[in-house]
């Protein structure tokens, strides 16, 4: 059974992004299940067609995640794996709101 890649905080909810940069199309992969420091744990599999160099992949993840999951950009913080695939994003706002509204997109 796979776990959400979804977690609520006091601030918002966190994502946790499987990221594929360089990919000859951009999109959601959906939900996927990845081996972490802690064990297995869900993730949202996503390509970008950005490089990883300079931040473009980065900057690209938050824009897909965007558009694909209905949320304002400004509510989205890059909180840590800048420089690896694995990428935690802070989704700010009503975490009790947000995570159906997350979910329901992300078996979309």
């Amino acid at each position: 059974m796979r776990s959400s890649p979804l977690t609520a905080t006091a601030e918002g909810v966190v994502v946790t992004v499987r990221v594929t940069p360089r990919a000859r199309r951009e999109g959601v992969d959906g939900a996927a299940e990845i081996v972490g420091p802690h064990g297995p744990e869900g993730a949202l599999a996503v390509r970008v067609a950005a490089p990883p160099a300079d931040g473009a992949a980065n900057a690209a993840v938050l824009r897909l995640l965007s558009r694909a999951r209905d949320v304002p950009p400004s509510t989205l913080t890059l909180l840590s794996g800048a420089s690896g695939r694995l990428k935690r994003v802070l989704v700010r706002g009503n975490a009790t709101a947000l995570l159906p509204h997350l979910a329901g997109r992300i078996a979309a």
